[in-house]
């Protein structure tokens, strides 16, 4: 059973609580504090511990990653992410389009679909124990029709483990 660190409400003292505990009453050692272990708590550590992890991901559009050595190769992994872009940006953009220059909202919506998709492989990676994501390749679709506009992005590439060759 996997344990978590917990601080007592009462006197901060940090001890080590199962994860079974959660939603349960347990008492301080150090104060005799009688709590509950809120569930959101260890939600919360587990999505920390999550994001620590996911963070680590090295992603590359490279083949190779320098300073490193390539000690498995995992499996292709992809993400997927579908943006509305409602009537309103549509119509700015198609003035855009008419007289020139840079649709800041289509940008915006670009920018973050980008952001969301390789946040998104770097998950999928994190499931596998990949420290990295090499090869990684962007395709960006627009679907539209009935008057709706979507934009579409799939990222891949392949997940790795890896050994840093640097001392």
């Amino acid at each position: 059973m996997s344990h978590i660190n917990f601080n007592c409400f009462e006197c901060n003292a940090e001890f080590s609580v199962e994860k079974k505990h959660a939603g349960t009453e347990i008492s301080c050692d150090e104060c005799s504090f009688r709590q509950i272990v809120p569930e959101e708590t260890i939600e919360q550590i587990e999505q920390k511990e999550d994001d620590e992890a996911i963070n680590k991901i090295i992603l590359t559009t490279a083949p190779t990653l320098e300073g490193y050595q390539i000690t498995e190769t995992l499996e292709v992994i992809t993400a997927e992410c579908a943006f509305g872009m409602n009537i309103i940006m549509d119509v700015f953009a198609s003035f855009t389009d008419f007289f020139g220059g840079r649709s800041n909202s289509t940008q915006r919506i670009l920018r973050d679909a980008r952001k969301k998709c390789l946040y998104e492989l770097k998950r999928e990676a994190a499931t596998l124990g990949a420290d990295a994501v090499i090869a990684v390749d962007l395709d960006y679709s627009e679907f539209s029709g009935k008057g709706k506009s979507m934009l579409f992005l799939v990222t891949s590439g392949t997940a790795v483990k890896v050994r840093n060759l640097e001392p």
